[in-house]
């Protein structure tokens, strides 16, 4: 039994004879090595089209301003896993990227499907404080506000929608994410600073980016580094420092014995 739909089984990303590798249409030796960026190599994987000027512009500015953010648990469970098997690195990658998830990283994915749906709402006649007020009475969290660190704004988050302005992209998702964050300031109980995972799916959709891969991107860009915490573990070892710091950190508790 085939599970799944059916159908012919196929894919247009790329193929390979014994003389050739051909991706999403182009022969990959002759017409994109030397020729486009790993970045734009990225997009024309991801959508099957070659990028423009601006999209290759903001998937670069986004991929490094999301790819690096200290010793962040990401990189902590890389580095530990590697400090247990230095000859695993795809594995402590794994490791790492296997941290990437609603509360790391994976915001902006929720932040993309959070900005359709309240447009969506606002062309059926509800207002931006309306739906923020709605989520403050509900005790909702909001996609892609809010940081632990960086107060009272994310310099990030406003550097990616300044350049979106200044560059002429900024587009309705960006223009919704501004009165958002406007309103967010006027009504929530507490400051509450757009994050870069709010800023960053504004500019992809406002640049025709697919909603599908918006969590790719700083998975994408995380997994560089990855890359540089694990080469820095090679040479100057942190992860049972890591290790014995969290232990340290940690306070026994036995509970009540059964009887």
């Amino acid at each position: 039994m085939k599970i799944g739909k059916a159908g012919t089984a196929s894919t247009s990303i790329s193929t390979a004879t014994p003389d050739a590798i051909t991706v999403r249409g182009h022969d990959l030796v002759t017409e994109l090595m030397g020729q486009l960026s790993f970045t734009g190599y990225f997009y024309l994987l991801t959508t099957g089209k070659r990028p423009t000027e601006e999209q290759t512009f903001f998937l670069d500015l986004l991929l490094v301003s999301i790819a690096e953010h200290g010793l962040v648990p990401t990189n902590q469970a890389a580095r530990m896993t590697y400090a247990a098997d230095p000859d695993f690195l795809q594995g402590a990658v794994a490791a790492g990227l296997l941290g990437c998830g609603k509360v790391i990283l994976g915001t902006t994915e929720i932040a993309g499907a959070f900005l359709r749906d309240t447009r969506e709402r606002i062309d059926g006649g509800e207002t931006v404080d309306e739906i923020i007020m709605a989520m403050r009475d509900g005790g909702r969290r909001l996609p892609g506000f809010g940081h632990p660190l960086h107060k009272p704004v994310d310099p990030r988050a406003q550097r990616i929608l300044t350049l979106a302005a200044e560059r002429g992209v900024a587009g309705p998702h960006v223009t919704l994410a501004r009165e958002i964050e406007e309103a967010v300031g006027r009504l929530w109980p507490k400051p509450l600073p757009m994050n870069v995972s709010f800023a960053i799916p504004a500019v992809l959709l406002d640049l025709d980016f697919p909603v599908s891969v918006l969590k790719g991107i700083p998975i994408l860009a995380r997994t560089a580094s990855l890359l540089a915490h694990l080469a820095e573990e090679a040479e100057r070892p942190i992860g049972f420092t890591l290790s014995h710091h969290a232990e340290m950190g940690i306070t026994f508790d036995p509970g009540t014995p059964e009887t």
